[in-house]
């Protein structure tokens, strides 16, 4: 009817312009000027009708344009996988794609021309859902600018959907509203892959900085790209400080060959290797490192190298402390079965020697230069005993200074004999220890003994005590004699090992088994020709090791 109603008013016109054109012209038109008005009026009505007829056309063309390209528009966005939405100033829904009717519920509605809260109620499920969208678009409207926001949209099936949604405001040039544009893009996948992300980049955050080793990573170059805090724990250097050099540059000489062919090999073999390096903390100190090192292989291609350094010093030190223990065991088996056996002949030819010197008048020299040997092996078998022997200690209470001042009473002649002087810094306070006072005598008399034959003459040797806390004390004993290489320091205390030219050894074997028998701990610091530091500490208390087989 639309299409007739145009073609129904174009007859009508004609024939009202023919039949109304002739009557003016037969009653007003002079019979000479007849032909003349009535062509005219024909000429008029073809050009009229003509311009109306290209106007037609060409409106034709243009809705037909204007078809085509919302058509084609209608088609885009209905195979978008995205939520779109026109809607006019009044925020009622223009035109909307099939992936949002179906999404809010809608396919079977006519939503042209209705807001949100009027579509609530064709969508029980979905309607505080659009009810919030005109809540939200009256949100973007006031700010006056593109908006962008995640909304979670709960699924019938009981999931949930993340949309990331971009509302556009459109405005008249007079500020008025004009239509807003609303897409809504599902990201649930992405978002669920980058929580994954997360959760893993967590893991490996959790696993590199809370790991109670080192864990360093190291690129193709050697250059250190990465630590985690407990380098700094361990080695008390910083980690920022360490990041960006080279390998090569915090190793220890002696280590850097090594390494530089074990990170080699990692790269060109890419298998993992482990191996142990010994390094100086800040403080100076020693530390053991067991290091496993592994490709790092990203796209296939090796990255660099990741890997874990363990701080085993103190398994390495009881690894030391058993060994020691082992050969203290061997020498008092050892010991055990010569000791006697040695001293009943020994006994026999000194009481001869003594009975000779006696009678013998012309080689008196003789006689004592073999009583004095006699006496020094009967001294060897002494602590040869000691060490085989099980000690049931008597602890008592015992003032630790006293102790010092007899054993300094008891050497002090010795040392004035090689003009060395021997100084005693003291506390004027008792420290009373629970020990074996004749066992440390024995241990302080062999410590300052040493001092002494390390010094020369008019050289001084220091003694000093001090409480470090009120569960032990330290003594310290030093000299500045011709000090330990680091070969003979790391061998200290093993049996008949002695750098002496008529040393067993045996003397600070016994003194290591008397601090290891009161819970003690001996350290020594020294270096070639500048003298050497023995620190001896102490617990005040022993009362658990009390009455027990040492």
């Amino acid at each position: 009817m639309k299409k007739l109603k145009p073609l129904l008013t174009f007859v009508f016109v004609s024939f009202l312009w023919i039949f109304g054109t002739n009557y003016l012209i037969e009653e007003f038109v002079s019979p000479s000027y007849y032909n003349l008005f009535n062509h005219g009026k024909e000429a008029f009505y073809v050009v009229v009708t003509g311009f109306f007829f290209f106007f037609y056309v060409m409106k034709s063309d243009e809705l037909d344009t204007a078809k085509e390209e919302e058509k084609r528009l209608s088609t885009l966005i209905n195979s978008m996988v995205d939520f779109v939405n026109f809607k006019d100033g009044d925020g009622r829904w223009i035109e909307a794609n099939t992936f949002g009717l179906k999404l809010f519920q809608l396919e079977n509605v006519d939503y042209r021309g209705k807001k949100d809260s009027e579509l609530a109620e064709y969508t029980e499920f979905y309607g505080d859902a659009l009810r919030y969208c005109e809540i939200s678009d009256e949100e973007t409207w006031q700010k006056g600018v593109i908006s962008r926001i995640e909304e979670e949209v709960l699924i019938p099936d009981g999931s949930t959907k993340t949309f990331d949604t971009l509302k556009v405001p459109l405005f008249h040039p007079d500020g008025g509203r004009k239509g807003l544009v609303v897409i809504g893009r599902d990201i649930t996948d992405q978002k669920h892959v980058k929580n994954l992300l997360e959760e893993s980049e967590q893991r490996y955050k959790s696993l590199f900085e809370y790991n109670p080793d080192i864990v360093y990573m190291i690129d193709i170059d050697g250059i250190i790209t990465n630590l985690n805090p407990q380098y700094e724990n361990i080695t008390g250097f910083s980690v920022e400080e360490t990041i960006g050099q080279h390998i090569k540059d915090i190793l220890p000489r002696r280590s850097r060959t090594e390494i530089s062919s074990i990170i080699s090999s990692v790269i060109s073999e890419k298998q993992p290797k482990t191996f142990e390096l010994e390094v100086t903390n800040k403080a100076g100190n020693k530390i053991v490192l067991n290091c496993a090192s592994v490709p790092m292989i990203i796209n296939g291609k090796i990255a660099g190298i990741v890997g874990y350094a363990k701080d085993i010093t103190q398994i390495r030190e009881t690894e030391e402390r058993l060994r020691r223990t082992e050969k203290l065991s061997v020498v008092g088996e050892l010991s055990a079965s010569v000791a006697h056996e040695i001293r009943n002949p020994l006994t026999s030819l000194k009481g001869f020697v003594q009975l000779l010197k006696m009678e013998d008048e012309k080689h008196q020299s003789y006689y004592q230069i073999m009583l004095d040997e006699l006496n020094r092996i009967n001294h060897i078998v002494g602590e040869l005993l000691l060490l085989a022997k099980p000690q049931r200690l008597q602890y008592t209470k015992a003032d630790i200074q006293t102790i010092l001042y007899d054993v300094i009473s008891l050497l002090k002649t010795e040392a004035s004999l090689h003009n060395i002087q021997i100084d005693f810094e003291f506390l004027d306070k008792k420290l009373e220890i629970e020990c074996e006072p004749n066992q440390l005598k024995q241990l302080f008399i062999n410590l300052i003994k040493n001092a002494i034959e390390a010094s020369s003459s008019g050289d001084t040797v220091l003694i000093s005590i001090e409480l470090t806390n009120e569960e032990s004390v330290v003594v310290k004993v030093k000299d500045n004699g011709c000090g330990i290489s680091d070969e003979f320091l790391k061998r200290l205390g093993e049996p008949f090992y002695s750098s002496k030219e008529k040393g067993t050894g045996l003397g600070l074997t016994v003194s290591f088994k008397i601090v290891q028998s009161h819970n003690g701990d001996i350290r020594f610091n020294s270096l070639a020709n500048q003298g050497t530091e023995v620190l001896v500490e102490l617990p005040m208390s022993n009362s658990h090791k009390r009455g027990k087989d040492r």
